[in-house]
């Protein structure tokens, strides 16, 4: 107590001001600013860990098996098999095809997904982001298109479009495209890459354009219950299967952007990290500072009887609290800002009307979660620096000595 006590008097001591007065202030805004950033920073990175998990992950496919020769005879037994599998949730059957979107003279390359609409929604919740429509009520002369190519082709709802698929079974290869017309049943409205490249139709039409039958399919695709742990199960499911299949996980299409976030993770724990040491060390240079302006006052106490470990104690607790306040003060403006910056990014997009992040990411908006085990994380890193940061000054005060700084030698 008589520690806290001292402490308190040296902060309100008429002399605290100067350039003392000046490196405490900027080792506490320093550490302010620090945890700020590094609150806000790792908010946004967590927001798109988690939209890139629930949004992303939920439409990209988890594990997919693609026929590269012969194509998969009866799929719904396959089906059952693959979700016998560990770790499997469910499996459908699709075919994924590289093919042109014409509309009246303009042509479009889109990823043709020919799904069954009614086990479509246990692997992919793409029926989500359409908008006015049911995925399960997708018939065979109906196509769903991505918005962003709606708007390229300039297509409306009830249009019809032609698409164009390459002959493959064809002798010539120099042969025409076979061509399949749809009805325009509804939109895409995901946000990034999906919008400007998918096209959904149901399996009929596609089977029939492909020769192939009811119940024949060019791939499989599977929804797993840990993303994260994707390729193993994928590696393991496969294996049941008795075709020859080409074996794809979303860390194969999707993979670097998740090293990118926690790449990004690092960087920013790093950066932030040494911006609160620098800050630190202007700890260690005001304490320094204070323990000479105040060594006629030490020894004073000490010829009183005061012991050691309550003069370190003091000074410890003197720069402790520097460090603390501006970590309390940052981390109730970093809750703050990463709480509405969503809210505040889409404030600044309507006054400047530019995006930085359409067509960049997967997403058009900012996002952010605040993880409370990352709160504890920054404020325990922060004592620990600031509590190493004040030992060796308190250390310092400890060793000055009465007789040589009273008598004046």
């Amino acid at each position: 107590m008589l520690s806290l006590f001292l402490s308190k008097r040296l902060r309100e001591s008429k002399n605290h001001s100067g350039l003392f007065g000046f490196l405490s202030k900027a080792s506490t805004i320093g550490v302010f600013l620090g945890v700020t950033v590094l609150i806000v920073a790792l908010s946004v990175i967590n927001g798109f860990e988690h939209q890139l998990k629930e949004r992303l992950l939920s439409v990209v496919p988890h594990v997919s098996y693609q026929a590269p020769y012969d194509p998969i005879e009866n799929w719904p037994e396959k089906v059952q098999l693959l979700e016998a599998q560990p770790g499997v949730k469910a499996a459908v059957p699709e075919i994924n095809l590289t093919a042109m979107v014409q509309f009246k003279g303009q042509l479009k390359a889109a990823q043709l997904k020919a799904i069954d609409p009614t086990t479509h929604q246990g692997v992919s919740s793409i029926g989500l982001y359409i908008k006015s429509f049911q995925l399960s009520q997708l018939s065979s002369e109906e196509i769903l298109l991505g918005r962003e190519i709606a708007k390229q082709l300039q297509v409306q709802f009830g249009d019809k479009v032609t698409i164009l698929i390459a002959n493959q079974h064809a002798k010539n290869a120099l042969a025409a495209p076979k061509r399949v017309s749809f009805r325009v049943a509804g939109f895409i409205a995901m946000g990034g890459e999906v919008d400007r490249n998918l096209v959904v139709v149901s399996l009929p039409k596609i089977q029939k354009a492909l020769s192939l039958t009811e119940n024949t399919v060019i791939g499989l695709r599977l929804s797993v219950d840990d993303v994260f742990n994707a390729h193993p199960i994928a590696m393991s499911a496969g294996r049941a299967l008795p075709d020859l299949v080409y074996v794809e996980s979303w860390f194969r299409t999707q993979g670097s952007l998740y090293q990118d976030i926690q790449m990004v993770r690092t960087i920013v724990y790093l950066v932030v990290f040494l911006i609160i040491a620098v800050a630190s060390f202007n700890i260690i240079s005001s304490m320094v500072m204070e323990v000479k302006e105040k060594q006629a006052d030490i020894a004073i106490l000490k010829t009183m009887g005061m012991q050691d470990k309550t003069i370190f104690m003091t000074f410890a607790v003197q720069g402790l609290s520097y460090a603390m306040v501006g970590a309390f003060f940052g981390l109730a403006l970093g809750t703050l800002i990463a709480l509405s910056i969503t809210d505040l990014f889409a404030l600044w997009i309507s006054l400047d009307g530019a995006n930085p992040l359409q067509g960049v990411y997967f997403i058009e908006f900012l996002p952010s979660k605040l993880v409370f085990a990352d709160i504890i994380i920054v404020l325990v890193a922060t004592l620990i620096i600031s509590v190493l940061s004040s030992v060796y000054p308190a250390w310092q005060a400890t060793k000055i000595e009465p007789a040589r700084v009273l008598g004046g030698g």
